[in-house]
This record gives structure tokens, C-alpha cells and sequence, in this order.
């Protein structure tokens, strides 16, 4: 029954996107693209864990939601912050949420958060963190290859 309603908020969430998109309102027309529906799945999975009790859904959606946000805010608003402290920042917020209702979390959702906050707002950043910033650099050319191996991994760890 718990998935059942996760698949029913995705399905309503998706269906309310495509509606607005064929009613081609003016007012959102900056809403219809690809970040939107990762918005509206992040939504999706956190009114679900919300309303079920079902907390493990407060991660991934608050880690879509965190992502749709930043890469709508990418293309609309010229004063949003592009640097990969972002990604870190939005993995550090999901794992705070869902530490508040799980109690697991909290400690690398803090040390996230102070790598993000000092890798965007510190300007004298000392030598030895040029390595994160060339580790990063290639993770937004080849995203594609940790998706691969993350799904390896999640492969190779039911076995």
C-alpha cells in the first residue's frame, strides 16, 4: 500500500505537468522543462514520506527537489550560484532532513555542509583543496560514469 500512494503522487505530479504544458498558461512558462519534473518528483516522494510515515523516502526527495530547484534557478535567475558546493550543499540538506525525523545522518550531513559552505563562500581556500575542486571538475564531465557505478554498486550490495 506505501507504494502504492508513492506511484499515485508521481503519476498526479507528472499528469499536473503535462496538463499546465498543453494549457500553455503564460504565467508558467518558465516551468516547463526538465527541472520541474525533478521538482515534482522530489515532492512527490516527500509528500509521501510525510503523509505515510515512511521516512527513507526524505532523502531521494529532498535530493530531487534540491536538484530541480538548483537547475531551475541555473537558467532563470542570473544571480544563483553556479559552483559544484551546490551539489554537496543540496546532499548535506537531505541528509539534515531526514536525520530530523530518522536520527541517522546527521554527522555526514553536517561535515557536507561545512565542506559546501567553505568550498563556496571562502576566497583564501588553502592548496590542499585544489584536489576536491579537480575531483569535482571531473565528476560534471563524467556524471554519467558515477551514476554507472553507483548503480553497480547498489547491484552488487543486495548479492
Amino acid at each position: 500500500m506505501k507504494n502504492n500512494g508513492l506511484v499515485a503522487y508521481l503519476l498526479i505530479g507528472i499528469g499536473l505537468y503535462f496538463l499546465l504544458r498543453e494549457l500553455r498558461l503564460p504565467i508558467l512558462t518558465d516551468f516547463y522543462s526538465w527541472p520541474t519534473l525533478l521538482i515534482l518528483i522530489g515532492a512527490a516522494f516527500l509528500i509521501h514520506a510525510f503523509s505515510s510515515g515512511d521516512f527513507k523516502n526524505i532523502f531521494p526527495g529532498t535530493l530531487l527537489l534540491g536538484l530541480g530547484i538548483h537547475f531551475h534557478a541555473l537558467t532563470h535567475y542570473g544571480f544563483w550560484i553556479d559552483h559544484w558546493g551546490m551539489y554537496t550543499l543540496i546532499i548535506a540538506i537531505a541528509f539534515l532532513t531526514r536525520a530530523i525525523k530518522t536520527r541517522k545522518g546527521f554527522i555526514p550531513g553536517i561535515i557536507l555542509l561545512v565542506i559546501s559552505l567553505f568550498a563556496i563562500f571562502v576566497n583564501n581556500q588553502p592548496g590542499w583543496f585544489d584536489w576536491i575542486h579537480q575531483f569535482m571538475n571531473w565528476i560534471e564531465h563524467f556524471w554519467p560514469v558515477v551514476l554507472i557505478g553507483f548503480g553497480v554498486y547498489l547491484l552488487l550490495k543486495k548479492r
